[in-house]
């Protein structure tokens, strides 16, 4: 309501100035104009056809019993992501693990898989990380500019936890999670 006032004073004395100064030439004048966007907003896309999850089917070579040297999965894409900031997109994963099985596996086997699990198409570097690494220094990349786009994540690198020697226990159920976080940065 204010600002109409300041608007309706200002187009008063805008409208006396050309009245003064008709017959001597065109008069401009000018009213600025001041907005503000105080709220840093980052939301995470839909995955296409809300199929967020990663199935990726029996994880042995059947004669063997050893973890299959195949295994892959179609990304997943976050459509529709923004951030209207510089923001940091982050990757935290945990290992496939068993269900349905005890508290320890036993000896030569193992009941979890490793993976490295990668966000891409945010940053220049993807943020990833490796479920069986120590640590994950890549695992948080910055965007220095507001952004809107795609984000595609996706899941390689499968290795048996406690080493490729050890077979993976029977069980119907291995699983394991994937979380992106995309967050304003100051």
């Amino acid at each position: 309501m204010r600002l109409t006032g300041t608007l309706m004073v200002l187009g008063l004395l805008a409208s006396s100035q050309i009245a003064m100064a008709a017959g001597t030439g065109q008069v401009n004048g000018s009213v600025s104009l001041k907005g503000h966007v105080t709220n840093q907003i980052c939301t995470l896309g839909t995955v296409n056809a809300n199929d967020s999850i990663f199935n990726v089917g029996v994880l042995v070579d059947t004669g063997t019993g050893y973890l299959s040297s195949n295994l892959a999965v179609p990304p997943k894409i976050l459509s529709g992501s923004f951030c209207n900031t510089k923001s940091v997109i982050s990757i935290v994963a945990t290992p496939m693990k068993a269900q349905d099985v005890g508290a320890s596996a036993p000896s030569g086997f193992s009941q979890a898989v490793d993976y490295t699990a990668t966000a891409s198409g945010w940053t220049t570097t993807p943020a990833a990380y490796t479920t069986s690494a120590a640590a994950n220094p890549g695992a948080s990349q910055i965007r220095p500019t507001a952004f809107s786009g795609d984000i595609t994540v996706s899941l390689s690198n499968f290795a048996t936890t406690g080493g490729n020697t050890l077979r993976l226990v029977s069980d119907p159920l291995y699983q394991g999670i994937v979380t992106i976080t995309l967050a304003a940065s100051s």
